[in-house]
């Protein structure tokens, strides 16, 4: 049915979004032991958000962009053609997401995308779930590109999955408690706050898995696509990740969290890639 090369990818995929989706689950554990101090939670809450953006700024140039431009090149193209069109494009995507699915800010009372009856409840999750499409897929795309290239290539390739995986996995323990304290805050029992917060997360092994089966027909375009991931990331970053890292008062706290998600991610990149 599927090619050795192709169950490798899938079998690395499941394994990378897994991760992922398990320090999501972790994070959103946290509901467990906060109390019942609602400014103590949002201080985590600033700064986990704070290091998610650091993460996924990093990941976006090293482990997306990049190979992108690499591989564009290896393939006889300009090399920032499609590392700008496609970053583009993951912008437009993400722009038009966020104009049509319901969701809502933890810090906002006015509700996103189009009109619906949804809870406040599952407008939140749908706003943190609205991020995790775009990472499934970056960690669902390396690992194709490390089944389909040979030798070196195909090592650095599989390095710089796992890296990505590993750092994603990192900033989806925060992005976990992202959720499930604002749910708490918002009167959800410790239990359901942590189950939805969990359930967030599981869009990324289905995009990555989803990936990785269609690599076949899109290895053309893989160069756009890597790029593609990259622009989406940073638009979750530019437009809801930063600016709710620094509402209140605690608009320092926020900014190291940037910084050591940064460091911390592009350290794992150049290190494991």
């Amino acid at each position: 049915m599927f090619d050795a090369s192709t169950l490798q990818a899938l079998s690395w995929a499941a394994f990378g979004c897994g991760f992922t989706w398990l320090m999501t689950t972790a994070g959103s554990a946290v509901v467990f032991f906060t109390g019942k101090d609602p400014e103590k939670g949002k201080l985590t809450h600033h700064i986990f958000l704070g290091f998610a953006a650091g993460v996924m700024i990093a990941a976006s140039v090293w482990s997306l962009l990049n190979p992108a431009i690499e591989q564009a090149e290896e393939m006889g193209q300009i090399g920032w053609i499609p590392a700008a069109g496609g970053f583009l494009l993951g912008v437009a995507f993400l722009m038009a997401l966020d104009s049509l699915l319901p969701h809502l800010h933890a810090e906002s009372d006015e509700p996103e995308g189009i009109q619906t009856s949804w809870k406040r409840t599952t407008l939140l999750v749908s706003a943190v779930t609205l991020h995790n499409i775009p990472e499934g897929m970056s960690v669902g795309l390396l690992f194709a590109m490390a089944s389909q290239a040979q030798g070196v290539a195909g090592e650095a390739y599989l390095g710089m999955a796992f890296a990505l995986a590993l750092g994603i996995g990192l900033q989806n323990f925060p992005e976990g408690t992202a959720i499930s304290l604002p749910l708490r805050r918002e009167g959800m029992s410790r239990a359901k706050a942590f189950a939805m917060g969990s359930l967030s997360g599981i869009v990324e092994p289905v995009f990555g898995i989803l990936v990785v089966l269609a690599a076949g027909w899109i290895s053309p375009f893989m160069p756009w696509l890597l790029a593609f991931a990259a622009g989406a990331m940073i638009y979750v970053v530019v437009e809801e990740l930063i600016p709710e890292a620094h509402l209140g008062e605690h608009s320092n706290v926020g900014t190291l969290g940037v910084i050591v998600g940064f460091v911390v991610m592009m350290v794992l990149d150049v290190a494991l890639g």
